[in-house]
């Protein structure tokens, strides 16, 4: 494990374990509530504050696509489930760029060489996490290359598990939500109104929340007003979509920015569906803020 310090801050990187982010910590204060998740094996039982969603985010339904006119079929990833889940890069060792007081590069190269890594993803590609410490959070840059001879689907987020109390409050913008089917995939899209509505924000501790809302203003914030902080996550543009995964009783709520939709690649017909093809060493990449402010007063 990597530690990063600067001042009161401490941000704990697991680049043996996914890329992952162990703990994020500010004058000993926990901001993420690390978890242990039995059903993505590749974890290995370890509890993570947060970790990379590469080179797509959220689900691929039942686990194969086509695109440009061939078929793919993926590994199962997930117990339980019939879809790929969150991409590979999470499954794999990540190697340590640079490591300096108050920031880290991490790298992961997938070579689809055998079967087995084929069936993770069959493109080449290249995703660099970069994060910098600061006083009172930290930056995040996340940048995909297209390694392949081939054109490719790219999507790209992260998943970071915000600790949360019962009375916590979360905020955003968006322009729509995706309802889901039987199967935890986007059926139809309805406006982010009423119930489905956080412009106001809100207390999330009760609720069962796992969507996505499309159409993200590119800021979100959980607010502890109890406890007088309230985090906020601030995205690049290229983020346009931000998932929201909360389970009543729990200590956290996930909140997720991505670029794409879940399951863009079985929607071709959603204009902003957030799936970037990438040409042969086409890059793409986007900055995700975190950052703690005091509200006691």
């Amino acid at each position: 494990m990597i530690e990063l310090a600067r001042g009161e801050s401490r941000l704990g990187l697991l680049p043996e374990l996914g890329g992952s982010v162990a703990y994020w910590r500010v004058a000993e204060r926990d901001l993420l509530s690390p978890q242990a998740d039995p059903n993505l094996p590749a974890q290995k039982g370890a509890a993570v504050g947060a970790y990379p969603l590469v080179p797509y985010s959220n689900r691929i339904g039942g686990a194969a696509f086509s695109f440009e006119g061939q078929a793919f079929s993926l590994a199962g990833n997930f117990v339980g489930e019939t879809s790929s889940i969150h991409g590979n890069g999470w499954e794999h060792v990540w190697t340590v760029v640079q490591s300096d007081a108050d920031r880290a590069i991490l790298l992961f190269d997938h070579k689809p060489e055998d079967e087995a890594r084929a069936k993770e993803w069959p493109f080449a590609y290249r995703c660099v996490q970069s994060f910098v410490l600061h006083d009172n959070g930290f930056d995040l840059e996340i940048l995909v290359v297209n390694q392949d001879a081939r054109p490719q689907p790219v999507g790209f987020g992260v998943h970071p598990f915000l600790a949360c109390s019962a009375s916590a409050t979360l905020g955003f913008k968006a322009g729509t939500v995706w309802e889901n089917d039987g199967r935890n995939l986007p059926e139809r899209a309805v406006p982010a109104e009423g119930a489905w509505s956080f412009a106001a924000p809100r207390v999330v501790g009760g609720e069962k929340i796992d969507n996505c809302f499309a159409g993200w203003a590119g800021r979100a914030e959980l607010a502890e007003p109890e406890q007088g902080y309230a985090v906020t996550i601030d995205a690049d543009p290229v983020f346009r979509h931000l998932v929201i995964y909360a389970v009543p009783g729990k200590s956290f709520v996930a909140v997720e920015p991505a670029t794409n939709m879940n399951d863009a690649i079985h929607h071709p017909d959603v204009l902003e569906r957030g799936l970037h093809v990438l040409a042969p060493g086409e890059r793409i990449s986007g900055v995700i803020r975190f950052r703690l402010e005091d509200r006691r007063g």
